[in-house]
């Protein structure tokens, strides 16, 4: 029996993946290495996702994405949540209770994992299956060192992915760390397409290994603010009509309590909650990853633990105990909870913040830390409520609090464990200041003059205050800058340095700050704060960034404000050993200061990561070193760009003409003064 069960497991596996080996001989020592190559053919574990060994050969890792739009509480959920069971049935997306159309990958929210070891090879083929809609795939905290085609952001990178399409992202595993991969086109993230992207190494190169038992695949959590309807309704009714931009609930793991049913004994259920498995007397290390779209800051606790914080951004810094972490939209926090207490089922609390917190609609969730031995289908007696979501005692990261507060420790106060480098160094060589606020000006897009303008719209609620950079809106050209960089006149690009009267017009046009290769750069962010009590989470693409100084200054600030400070010394950069991060909170009233070593050339959007204002332009591009020193197009990489031709009337003539419809003969149509003049209509 024991022999048959072995056939029919084997019969199994290979019916479910196939693999096979690469040989190649390294040039320096003649030896060969063996890739293994698996390709997942169902929702199984994937083989890459393993502990990482010394001597362990690197794997090339195959993935397949399909990208397609979707239903919460489907027909795959069977008598779902009547039976927690049907619940947990593959394909069944639970959701908060409601009913609502999600667009996911390989139906399953969050998408698959992408767990791997430091060295391998990462490939992932993504098919756009949806309906009329493009895409693109964007590996959130990874630089894409020698391969920034892979950053997937349309018409920086790339061209967005077509429907009926396949893009194949192929990349190399070179940063260990808590990272995750999520769409990067329109509000296809808000609507469930991302998931974790996990790379680990070994335990001698981990520098907080003695601090934890195990680190295990079950014990990532990603956290998402939700509502009953799809990021792209809720955007529009917000920006054209009077409709809200907060968030009703918040998802763990595509998990959440919200919506009430009523059972056959008259008890009140729920959908189930996400649940994290711990035996007595381990030490465990937990990912945490904020997908978040909104202005939804979110604290998290767990009844009755202490969480010992060990990095952040896939960066380790000095180990910190804490009762609780704020997240904001696309950070990840690294954290060990020791589990200690006695056996028993405890609540991990989430307390959404800002836009979600108690003046609008106490968003909140809970997940279940279980013991071993304790009830698998019970949950935590103690009482759920967006108060009780609040712990007191030390906080990591808090909401608008500077350094030397009581009971928080501000990012700039957590030590690096990564060596000095030279973006830490006394003068950088060069500095921008880039300010934001909310702004009462006739933002096109939303405003039409002399019909519904700003000032002629008499319900203050549907006058759309336009957040900018630098008073600029990012608008970018029909065709990707990295790739089409040499038929682009970079003279056109924009900033405040040649910008005029857009504190009074709108401005919208290619915002790019230009910096050598391999120089020091200082970017002083400063929210003024006078509109709105908002926070705004920022992500560099292509980098990571030291967090050299952070504050608040008050209720709001302005620029020479901040100015003033530093000229007086009253602005005091960590030099030594500032956090390496790729997304930070600035406080509001107040200023983030960051230092970034500009090594890897390219084209790279830096941006707010809430997905209302990214949208509507709040974001600038950094480009890193000249055209000749970026990485060459890959062969017959897809292109895109405007179609417009000459008027059928005028004469013809046989021409050639690029992506930007720019051609050979001196009475063809051109675009390119349109494209990138500085202010685009």
């Amino acid at each position: 029996m024991a022999q048959l069960d072995k056939v029919a497991m084997l019969l199994l596996w290979i019916t479910n993946s196939f693999c096979y080996s690469i040989s190649e001989k390294s040039a320096s020592n003649n030896k060969t290495k063996e890739f293994f190559e698996y390709v997942l053919l169902d929702e199984s574990k994937h083989p890459c996702t393993r502990t990482c060994t010394p001597n362990g050969a690197p794997m090339v890792c195959r993935y397949q994405f399909k990208l397609e739009w979707y239903q919460t509480l489907s027909k795959a959920c069977f008598n779902c949540p009547y039976s927690e069971e049907d619940c947990r049935k593959p394909h069944c997306i639970p959701g908060d209770g409601n009913r609502r159309p999600v667009l996911v990958v390989n139906r399953q929210m969050p998408g698959p994992a992408i767990e791997v070891c430091l060295g391998d090879e990462i490939v992932v083929d993504v098919q756009n299956d949806l309906i009329g809609e493009t895409t693109s795939l964007h590996f959130h905290g990874y630089h894409q060192r020698d391969t920034p085609y892979m950053d997937g952001v349309p018409f920086v990178t790339q061209c967005p992915i077509q429907p009926g399409t396949t893009f194949r992202y192929n990349f190399m595993a070179t940063q260990a760390g808590t990272h995750f991969w999520h769409s990067h086109t329109g509000f296809q993230r808000a609507d469930g397409a991302f998931g974790a992207f996990i790379v680990r190494t070994i335990e001698e190169d981990d520098p907080h290994s003695s601090l934890y038992d195990y680190d295990l695949s079950s014990h990532t959590i990603s956290i998402l603010d939700w509502g009953p309807g799809i990021g792209t309704a809720k955007f529009v009714a917000h920006h054209h009509s009077n409709g809200d931009n907060k968030a009703d609930t918040l998802l763990v793991n595509g998990l959440g309590r919200f919506k009430t049913f009523t059972n056959s004994t008259n008890h009140t259920i729920y959908t189930p909650t996400a649940r994290f498995t711990v035996e007595r007397g381990y030490r465990y290390r937990f990912r945490i990853i904020n997908a978040g779209f909104l202005n939804c800051p979110i604290e998290v606790s767990v009844d009755n633990h202490t969480l010992t914080v060990i990095g952040s951004d896939g960066s380790n810094f000095a180990s910190i105990k804490a009762e609780s972490i704020v997240t904001y939209a696309g950070e990840r926090f690294d954290f060990i909870i020791n589990a200690d207490q006695p056996v028993d089922l405890y609540w991990i609390r989430f307390k959404g913040l800002m836009d979600c917190d108690e003046r609008f609609r106490s968003a909140h969730q809970a997940a279940v830390l279980q013991y071993k031995g304790s009830s698998k289908s019970s949950y935590p007696q103690a009482l759920l409520s967006y108060a009780k979501a609040h712990k007191e005692g030390m906080q990591i990261n808090a909401l608008n609090k500077g350094p030397g507060q009581n009971n928080s420790m501000n990012i700039m106060e957590m030590q690096s464990l990564d060596t000095w480098d030279s973006s830490l160094k006394e003068i950088p060589d060069y500095q921008f200041v880039v300010s934001y606020d909310f702004y009462r000006i006739n933002n096109p897009r939303f405003h039409k003059t002399a019909m519904y303008g700003y000032a002629e719209v008499n319900d203050t609620k549907q006058q759309l205050l336009t957040p900018q950079l630098n008073y600029i809106s990012l608008k970018l050209p029909p065709v990707p800058l990295l790739p089409a960089r040499d038929l682009l006149d970079t003279d056109k690009f924009c900033n405040r340095y040649n910008m005029e009267h857009c504190e009074t017009n709108f401005c919208e046009c290619t915002h790019v700050l230009e910096v050598p290769l391999r120089s020091t750069v200082e970017l002083i962010i400063i929210d003024k704060g006078f509109v709105y009590d908002a926070n705004h989470p920022f992500h560099l693409h292509g980098h990571t960034f030291r967090v050299v100084a952070m504050d608040k200054v008050g209720a709001n600030v302005t620029e020479e404000q901040v100015a003033a400070l530093d000229k007086k010394g009253l602005i005091k950069r960590n030099l030594i050993n500032a956090i390496k991060k790729d997304t930070v909170t600035v406080p509001d009233g107040g200023y983030t200061i960051l230092r970034i070593l500009a090594s890897n050339p390219g084209y790279w959007l830096f941006h707010c990561h809430i997905e209302f204002h990214m949208e509507i332009g709040m974001a600038l591009v950094l480009k890193v070193g000249e055209h000749h020193e970026m990485a060459p197009v890959p062969e017959n990489f897809p292109k895109c760009g405007d179609f417009v031709p000459k008027d059928r009337h005028s004469k013809e003539k046989s021409k050639h003409c690029n992506w930007l419809n720019e051609c050979d003969d001196d009475e063809s149509y051109s675009s390119a003064e349109n494209l990138h003049s500085n202010k685009w209509a």
